[in-house]
């Protein structure tokens, strides 16, 4: 075998074996600090729950659906603050993703222009999710509603991006939710989408 072959081979071997062992490490990270938690599953309750509702043509079966949810509302918010705060405890060189649309090793290290902080991206999300779940007398519930789900879709897709990559966290969202990643953004709120943006875009 010609020895430039194998050793661009070995090396193409090497990297793919470290970019799954960073991305390991992120995905343990995220899982030991999710796991006293229930996240996961208040999201589920609240988008399902949200989807029901707004499929309610009963206005007084709707508003119905709505209060039930609140609990879970009040419980999220309350636990994303709590996630966000204990992430906020992890290393600076062990909190950056990469901004690039592709994961690549050693990414964060030779590119930090090129990165972004994912505790200062939590506490983003951690605020505005508190925004969009709280009451809001001025707000439809349908509105509301969308803003949540929009805000909490976002989030999901971080952990994803930090998890893999950003391409692979927007395909993700596209085929569970069937939204785009932009479409996701302008759908959260304005305070959400500039912090947001002023980080991920920087």
């Amino acid at each position: 075998m010609d020895p430039f072959l194998t050793v661009s081979l070995l090396a193409t071997g090497f990297l793919f074996a470290v970019n799954g062992y960073q991305q390991r490490k992120r995905i343990f990270l995220l899982a030991r600090l999710l796991s006293p938690l229930h996240i996961e599953k208040l999201m589920e309750t609240l988008t399902q729950g949200y989807l029901r509702a707004l499929g309610e043509k009963d206005t007084q079966r709707q508003v119905q659906v709505f209060a039930v949810l609140e609990p879970s509302e009040t419980q999220l918010a309350t636990q994303f603050a709590e996630f966000a705060r204990q992430f906020s405890k992890v290393p600076a060189d062990e909190a950056l993703a990469s901004n690039l649309p592709v994961c690549l090793p050693f990414a964060t290290t030779l590119l930090p222009d090129a990165s972004f902080d994912m505790r200062k991206l939590l506490a983003v999300h951690a605020a505005g999710l508190a925004r969009a779940l709280e009451p809001a007398p001025d707000t439809s519930a349908r509105d509301r509603a969308f803003r949540a789900s929009a805000e909490i879709f976002l989030m999901q897709h971080s952990c994803h991006w930090f998890c893999k990559s950003r391409t692979i966290a927007s395909a993700r969202m596209q085929a569970r939710h069937h939204t785009s990643y932009e479409q996701v953004i302008q759908a959260v709120g304005p305070e959400t989408r500039k912090a947001y943006l002023a980080l991920v875009r920087s």
